[in-house]
């Protein structure tokens, strides 16, 4: 994998306190696990930042050989790699993620 696709996607997680390499956009996911993730952080009230992983080949298996995870969406907070949708999904539904995002120092809509 290109160095440059490695350095574009550790520049958008550093630049970003909550990032989200999604297929698709916050605005128009293209995938139902990338929906999901966005209506988690959206009802949750993060700003987060995502990165539409279907503009090029290399980014969507760089974001794979990054993270050494082979799914999308996959979600960032503060540099540190969260999971993808089930974890994501599993994490909201136990608060495990409010707490994360509290701890991280990312105000939530109920903070």
């Amino acid at each position: 994998m290109s160095e440059t696709v490695f350095q574009h996607i550790q520049t958008l997680i550093d630049t970003n306190p909550v990032m989200l390499f999604m297929k698709g956009d916050k605005l128009f996911p293209q995938c139902g696990f990338s929906a999901r993730v966005v209506q988690i952080l959206t009802h949750l009230g993060v700003p987060f930042a995502t990165c539409n992983i279907l503009e090029s080949a290399e980014l969507r298996q760089g974001i794979k050989d990054f993270s050494q995870w082979p799914t999308v969406p996959q979600l960032y907070v503060k540099g540190e790699f969260v999971g993808g949708c089930d974890i994501v999904t599993d994490m909201y539904q136990s608060g495990e993620l409010e707490t994360l995002l509290t701890e991280k120092g990312i105000t939530t809509a109920n903070a």
